[in-house]
């Protein structure tokens, strides 16, 4: 509460203050802190970063031409032990073939041998060319017939992946009616898409999501910018791969994968999908080129899991980023943060959300009609929060200077000041002083009898009863020139040193900026300014503060304190505004005829300045000659000791 406290004086608002404290954190006892979103913003960068020092994409290509020289290494072999064992046993006496049929189909083996090594040896060094030439081979080994299918599947289903995740089985484990069914789908997909960019409603999805809801899973589309917009998110991964390759690298990879297709419709289908998307402009929000240069080989496949993860990593940044812009923390995918950066950052994610809820339940602030606003309990906390601050800089010489966790100020005990009792007086005694009186009187011995003239009492005290009125400046120049926020931070701070240890005290704020308005203590903490009220009327200020003060009782000193870092441009002259900058001398004759009036009804103002110019120097003094208060020149950092301790100063106790 004390750092929600903080934002809340520079911010006025409760639900920008709870959204700066969670971008920050909360700090905590004994260096414990709740990170904030700033925080789990940096820890994804660094996630980011350290993937794209790991892996080299580049080894993708190299991994599929490697796997595609393992394979027809592993045909040559094949073929050549094949010819071996039908040697021996042509030539073995055991064999059961007659020796005329033997050898026959030795030659034949040879022969066939010989075509597929000539077949082999014309290959295209480029690995799509090889994929495709391949398919149409005729594998005399049966482990080289199994490797190239099972390279096949993993160029054919990241391929079909891309496109629909649902749709993860290759085109090895389709029927023909199954492959003959998803070019139907994709064609459909294209005529309605086409339908779009011609800006034809589209009136097909029902017929569409009936004939092929079973190829997206369980829970199939519901319309056609659902599937747009789970095909753009797949297609996202794929596009992010090719993107972040070299020119040469990608021209390769997606030849390596149509060449895996093995059908011309199919990809015809596919390649008109990619054109539709990119004039529809689906390309995804998490589509971008990665700047990879680690050392670490990686697989399609395995390649397609980093752009996954990388796409996780840029959606939990762009989820926490709209928080920084009105956003919700609850939009965050906690389960993908749990993911990425582990369990403990999920479970501070979730301590960050719920930080309004538990200040709610502490009792400081409560939900209002739109948002959050403070509880009176809540208040009373940021009024001992700006307090605090101020008293903890006031040195210890000084009184009161010295910062307490308690709310009050530390000096000597009003209840030290005793004397002897006399009739009449409150019957408080101070039993060591009564006790020593009786000792001096007697001496040491004992029993000890006490007199009545031993007895030594607490005075009585009385404190004259103060009204006062804080005049506080919220014009343009004091927001331009650093000082609202000390000026806010003294009006809460002086509220709350009222309450709590002057309570007879009265206290009214007054703000004033074009015009003056009272403003009730508990508004404080939202007070701000306007931009488009640039003007100080320090004279309409000083008429309200009069009216203010005349409720007080008669008995009670009145006060004006007021803060200010510039002239007064503006006033009321028979109930009309006046406005004029550089300041005018009406503005300045008719703010001096208020002061005059404050000081026939024995109203002292005192100043605090927090600008010095000349001119200004002037009109101050002017003043001060007028109504015979005190001015301070200061700057922000000073007001609060300054006016608190001046404060003090003026509520002198009077004994009795």
């Amino acid at each position: 509460m004390d750092q929600l406290a903080e934002y809340l004086m520079a911010h006025g608002d409760v639900a920008e203050a709870l959204r700066s404290l969670a971008q920050r954190g909360v700090g905590g006892r004994e260096g414990q802190r709740l990170p904030g979103v700033q925080e789990l913003l940096q820890r994804l960068r660094s996630q980011r970063q350290a993937t794209l020092s790991k892996y080299n994409l580049g080894a993708i290509m190299d991994s599929l031409a490697g796997k595609l020289q393992d394979i027809l290494d592993t045909e040559r072999r094949g073929i050549q032990q094949r010819l071996e064992e039908a040697s021996a046993r042509a030539e073995a006496k055991d064999s059961p073939l007659p020796g005329k049929l033997a050898q026959d189909l030795l030659s034949s083996l040879r022969r066939q041998a010989d075509r597929s090594n000539a077949f082999l040896d014309q290959l295209p060094k480029d690995p799509p060319g090889r994929i495709q030439q391949l398919q149409g081979y005729e594998f005399m080994d049966p482990q080289a017939r199994d490797k190239f299918q099972a390279l096949l599947d993993s160029l054919q289903k990241p391929v079909l992946d891309s496109h629909l995740d649902s749709l993860s089985k290759s085109l090895h484990g389709m029927s023909p009616q199954d492959k003959d069914r998803l070019k139907d789908m994709l064609a459909d997909l294209n005529h309605m898409l086409e339908q779009r960019l011609k800006g034809v409603p589209p009136t097909e999805f029902d017929r569409f999501r009936r004939q092929y809801g079973d190829m997206f899973g369980q829970e199939p589309p519901n319309s056609l910018d659902d599937l747009l917009e789970q095909v753009q998110r797949q297609a996202g991964r794929m596009r992010s791969l090719l993107r972040s390759l070299t020119p040469a690298q990608r021209q390769d990879l997606q030849d390596a994968m149509d060449a895996a297709l093995g059908d011309p419709e199919m990809q015809e289908e596919l390649a008109q999908l990619r054109a539709h998307l990119e004039a529809l402009g689906k390309k995804g929000d998490s589509e971008r080129d990665y700047p990879f240069h680690g050392d670490e080989p990686v697989t399609l496949q395995e390649a397609l899991e980093v752009m996954e993860r990388l796409q996780q990593i840029e959606d939990s940044e762009r989820q926490l980023r709209r928080m920084q812009h009105g956003g919700s923390l609850q939009d965050v995918d906690r389960s993908a943060i749990k993911e990425i950066l582990g369990e403990e950052a999920a479970q501070q994610l979730e301590q960050i959300r719920t930080l309004g809820e538990m200040l709610e339940r502490a009792g400081y602030i409560r939900k209002g009609e739109r948002n959050y606003e403070l509880t009176p309990l809540g208040t009373r906390k940021v009024g001992q929060k700006a307090m605090q601050e101020i008293f903890s800089h006031i040195r210890k010489a000084q009184l009161g200077g010295h910062p307490v966790s308690r709310t009050g100020i530390s000096g000597l005990s009003q209840r030290e000041s005793t004397k002897r009792y006399e009739y009449g007086d409150a019957f408080e005694p101070h039993l060591q002083r009564t006790l020593m009186n009786a000792v001096q009187r007697s001496g040491d011995g004992v029993p000890l009898k006490l007199t009545p003239a031993d007895f030594e009492v607490y005075s009585s005290q009385e404190t004259p009863q103060a009204a006062t009125v804080l005049l506080v400046d919220m014009s343009l120049s004091m927001v331009m020139r650093g000082n609202f926020l000390a000026a806010k931070k003294v009006a809460l701070a002086l509220n709350n040193l009222i309450r709590t240890q002057f309570p007879r005290d009265s206290l009214h704020i007054v703000g004033f900026s074009t015009y003056a308005r009272d403003i009730k203590p508990e508004n404080l903490p939202y007070l701000g300014w306007d931009e488009f009220d640039p003007y100080t009327n320090i004279q309409h200020g000083l008429a309200l503060a009069q009216k203010l003060l005349a409720r007080s009782p008669s008995s009670a000193t009145r006060q004006i304190i007021m803060v200010s870092d510039g002239e007064p441009t503006a006033h009321l002259e028979n109930g009309q505004l006046f406005l004029q900058y550089p300041p005018s001398p009406r503005t300045l004759r008719e703010t001096l005829l208020e002061v005059q009036r404050c000081t026939q009804q024995r109203i002292t103002i005192n100043t605090f300045m927090l600008d010095s110019n000349p001119h200004l120097r002037e009109f101050v003094d002017r003043m001060t000659r007028i109504n015979r208060g005190r001015v301070f020149y200061t700057g922000p950092e000073q007001l609060g000791r300054y006016l608190l301790v001046d404060y003090f100063a003026s509520r002198r106790l009077v004994l009795r």
